[in-house]
């Protein structure tokens, strides 16, 4: 008897098929801590300093020195999160950076001195690092093997509304004013990422033993028989693993992933996607207001429409992406970028009447590269990477993040100082030159002389996000 299917689902799918969803069907959890996690990020990023200011006798400037100090002392810290990816999976670990962030949310609490600010910002940045790290390897396990490119475009569609909210009820709050309000605001970060913490530990088919299997794009999932596949089966290992894995224990580590240059280039060509992110949070404001002349609240509208564009149309544009090779997808997005850039900074030259037109157009071509350039990103850093060694290859992908990102302020604020041209120079020429070096990537990992973990190639089993009971 043929399964029918009601017009609800019917109209679903085929909203979901328009709009370039990937199947939800039993992944609630996995979305619902994502969306916590985002919400969460949205009210902390937009009142963090406020709230020190409020509650503790400290000055601005002492409690943004210490937040900045807690930051950069996660920096070493990707590589060893890094080894427990490989050791524990990609569920304990988003599971364990949700929960490590609940204790530094609460040491925020109780925070009056610049010391215990420098202690907890640290706690927490170790978490949120914990978290986005094992994100994108759980993103695939949830994937599945398909619609990786929706899912990761998905996650941050999902990612923007959630930060979008948050920064929302962190204007309520500090429009309020008052201790009270601003602790209450981060009690409910408390209990969001203890439950976050619970939704993700409790995903079934999510532990280490799937990963050999949930990467690669041609494994079926509806197909029964990989399950019960010997790993000494040459059918039974996906066009992804790394060739030449083995049994026994892994060695190598850290070293292997430096000799991997291919790995590397992506590596550095996110570099340059990471500079181009802090555009909105430390250079669009002061130079548009500076530089050239443009009202503080003109900005804030671009911002918005940024943020907008990416929830409305990252999806649509993952079902593009899908469709497409990542090094296609990345050139496009480095080129959108310097062409963003080039705009930027000809808005020097142009009379105030074609400012306004000037950073409308730079901000669509500057959003459009976003969202071009996040899901091939996400995609490649976890699917070239032996699965072995995942762990650890993503370690160093998260550098990329970690030292550009505190880099990025220093430098192109003090190039700004130096001439309001130059940093959009240094970020269209790190642009183009980075597209040289995603010329041959693609979903293949490093072939290694290095073996995997005993169990290594695991059998796959059926990801069931919403347990019963």
């Amino acid at each position: 008897m043929m399964p029918q299917h009601s017009p609800a689902s019917s109209a679903w799918q085929r909203i979901r098929t328009a709009w370039g969803l990937p199947d939800l069907a039993g992944k609630g959890r996995f979305v619902t801590a994502n969306l916590i996690d985002s919400l969460g990020n949205g009210l902390v990023v937009a009142f963090t300093v406020v709230f020190f200011v409020k509650t503790t006798s400290l000055s601005l400037v002492a409690v943004g020195t210490a937040l900045t100090i807690g930051q950069l002392l996660v920096l070493p810290f990707p590589l060893f999160i890094g080894r427990l990816l490989d050791k524990y999976g990609p569920r304990t670990v988003v599971a364990a950076g949700n929960w490590i962030s609940v204790a530094g949310f609460i040491g925020f609490l109780f925070s009056h001195a610049a010391w215990q600010i420098v202690l907890w910002q640290f706690v927490v940045q170790l978490g949120s690092t914990a978290f986005w790290m094992g994100n994108s390897p759980l993103t695939v396990l949830v994937a599945r093997g398909v619609e990786r490119a929706r899912w990761f475009g998905f996650v941050r569609a999902v990612r923007n509304v959630g930060v979008g909210f948050g920064g929302a009820a962190s204007a309520v709050a500090l429009s309020i004013g008052t201790v009270a309000g601003l602790r209450a605001v981060m009690v409910v970060n408390v209990v969001t990422f203890a439950v976050a913490g619970w939704l993700v530990i409790t995903l079934r088919g999510a532990d280490t033993s799937e990963a050999a299997g949930a990467g690669p794009a041609e494994l079926k999932p509806a197909e029964p028989k990989p399950a019960v596949l010997k790993p000494a089966e040459p059918k039974s290992a996906e066009p992804e693993q790394a060739a030449g894995e083995t049994t026994g224990q892994p060695s190598g580590g850290y070293r292997t992933v430096l000799k991997d240059t291919r790995y590397l280039r992506l590596v550095a060509t996110n570099i340059s996607f990471v500079f181009a992110s802090t555009v909105i949070t430390v250079l669009l404001a002061v130079y548009a207001v500076d530089n050239l002349d443009v009202g503080a609240w003109i900005v804030g509208v671009f911002v918005v429409l940024n943020a907008v564009m990416v929830a409305l149309l990252q999806t649509l544009a993952s079902r593009w992406i899908e469709a497409r090779s990542p090094v296609t997808v990345l050139v496009l997005a480095l080129l959108f970028n310097a062409a963003a850039f080039v705009v930027f900074g000809t808005l020097l030259v142009l009379p105030g009447w074609a400012v306004i037109a000037g950073l409308l157009i730079a901000m669509v071509l500057y959003t459009v590269a976003e969202i071009l350039s996040s899901p091939p990103t996400s995609e490649l850093s976890v699917v070239m990477a032996p699965e072995h060694l995942r762990g650890r290859y993503l370690g160093v992908y998260q550098l990329s993040w970690s030292i550009g990102g505190a880099v990025a302020p220093a430098l192109l604020t003090a190039l700004l100082e130096g001439g309001a041209a130059l940093p959009w120079v240094f970020l269209t020429a790190i642009s183009v030159l980075a597209v040289p070096l995603v010329i041959g990537l693609d979903r293949r990992p490093a072939v290694t002389s290095e073996v995997a973990p005993a169990g290594g190639i695991a059998p796959v089993e059926q990801f069931d996000g919403d347990p019963v009971g």
